[in-house]
């Protein structure tokens, strides 16, 4: 598992000038903006397994696939759009659909035939048991 390093500069309180920026290019990308988009990810660590959350507000467990190839877990679906027959004028639409895609390579102290996933109220639990006997950390003696 990798850990990402936070950035303190990709925040950036909004002023006027950014509102107009991103209303101006969320005016020009259109449709392509809602074809696809990346779930939030928690991950966390025991002494016995890795946890990964996925928060997939709206995506029904029948949309969503896990699968494992070459060490690497992959977890898609799609979440799609409602459309509804009553005419609405959306002022703002916040939320995010299309289809997802996310990656991530296994350390080799994992029991990969062992994975297991449950979905409830719009998170998906991945819980990843490590293997024992593929102890990562060894002690070396000294002479």
């Amino acid at each position: 598992m990798t850990l990402i390093k936070y950035n303190p500069s990709s925040y950036r309180p909004a002023t006027f000038s950014s509102v107009l920026d991103k209303f101006f290019n969320d005016a020009f990308q259109g449709e392509r903006s809602l074809a696809s988009f990346s779930p939030q990810v928690d991950i966390a660590e025991t002494g016995k397994n890795f946890e990964i959350q996925f928060h997939l507000p709206g995506v029904k467990k029948e949309e969503i696939n896990i699968s494992v190839h070459d060490d690497r877990l992959t977890v898609s679906g799609e979440r799609k759009m409602e459309n509804e027959k009553k005419e609405k004028n959306f002022h703002t639409v916040e939320s995010y659909y299309g289809t997802f895609n996310r990656s991530f390579y296994m350390p080799d102290n994992v029991n990969l035939e062992k994975i297991d996933a449950s979905y409830k109220d719009g998170i998906l639990t991945i819980l990843i048991p490590k293997d024992e006997k593929k102890e990562l950390k060894r002690t070396i003696s000294i002479r």
